[in-house]
């Protein structure tokens, strides 16, 4: 007999894997349930619909993102030092457990529900961002800028200077493990010189 704890994480690994590489709409209850040797009605069993295969993907990979960045804050120090420790555990995530970042896009991507739901697992990390922000600039460390509008940026550059690799293919960057690192390099540099006050 099957563990069914077991079961329920091979789907949800598998699931993560398909909806972050080919898409949600694209990815099929019977395909997963063939990839993994399952039934697809053992799949249902477990989360009802493929809805809810989502869902539970969706939370436990904000889990996961969370006690990332967590643990990244946590050894951090001020400043800039913050931006810079969430920067490279955003591209350690995008070299070890690209799926996670590839989940974001295609949730995003997706709107309500999904991203509805991953936003809320992530809101407290935002607004801890937010007033970070207003508090670096009310000191004079940061320039001035909407701390929302600023985040928003933030996000998209780092995630798609991490992830986009179609888009890396056509401006003539090949997304290497090495371009990676010198990607990474680059966005510090450009974010440093945006943010932090001389």
């Amino acid at each position: 007999m099957r563990d069914p704890t077991a079961t329920r994480s091979r789907v949800l690994d598998e699931a993560l894997v398909s909806f972050a590489s080919q898409g949600y709409g694209v990815t099929s209850l019977d395909g997963l349930a063939h990839r993994l040797g399952l039934s697809k009605q053992t799949i249902l069993h477990h989360f009802g619909t493929k809805e809810g295969v989502l869902e539970a993907v969706v939370d436990r990979s904000a889990t996961e993102l969370v006690a990332a960045l967590e643990e990244a804050l946590a050894r951090a120090g001020p400043g800039f030092s913050r931006v810079e420790a969430l920067v490279r555990a955003i591209f350690r995530l995008a070299a070890r457990r690209p799926e996670l970042l590839g989940l974001l896009r295609e949730v995003s991507r997706l709107g309500p529900p999904a991203a509805t739901r991953l936003l809320g697992a992530l809101d407290p990390l935002v607004e801890r961002a937010r007033t970070f922000l207003e508090v670096e600039m009310a000191e004079g460390r940061m320039r001035q800028h909407d701390p929302r509008l600023l985040l928003l940026s933030a996000y998209s550059t780092v995630i798609g200077v991490a992830t986009e690799v179609e888009v890396l293919r056509a401006v003539g960057v090949d997304p290497t493990a090495r371009s990676l690192v010198q990607r990474r390099a680059e966005l510090l540099g450009f974010l440093r010189s945006a943010l932090v006050v001389d």
